[in-house]
């Protein structure tokens, strides 16, 4: 709220002091946040890609033939291999900060964070060895 204005007087200049653009460049912490977040993109874009290959598949075997000749073009290749990375980092991300948020309790005690971090990574490495075994054992 405004008080009454007092004549000659004049607004207070408010002291805002000069932020860098690359105000994230100067701690490994920022560094890691800003990726995290830059990381979102690639993520989204991962399931748009996933959403395109589906489509193809549902519209015929010419429709996903073209969609395999778009996706070995080098560019989408680039972008496909950098979306692996920052999905990779994205989830190594998300499981690290699982045991501050979650908090997991056992006959009344807390969990170890330990014990909560490695569950989602033994989790992971399960789900992603029984993938992996349906995607080697369908195509023999």
């Amino acid at each position: 709220m405004s008080g009454p204005r007092i004549a000659g007087a004049r607004h207070p200049r408010w002291f805002r002091p000069h932020v860098s653009t690359y105000w994230w460049l100067r701690r490994r912490s920022y560094f890691a946040f800003i990726m995290r977040e830059l990381s979102s993109i690639f993520v989204a874009w991962g399931v748009i890609y996933l959403l395109l290959l589906v489509r193809a598949v549902s519209h015929g075997a010419s429709r996903y033939q073209e969609f395999l000749a778009w996706s070995v073009r080098p560019v989408v290749l680039a972008i496909n291999l950098v979306t692996l990375g920052f999905v990779v980092y994205h989830a190594i991300t998300w499981f690290n900060l699982s045991p501050q948020a979650m908090v997991v309790r056992l006959r009344g005690k807390r969990v170890p964070p330990l014990w909560i971090l490695a569950s989602n990574y033994l989790a992971c490495a399960v789900i992603s060895a029984f993938v992996l075994w349906l995607v080697l054992a369908g195509g023999g």
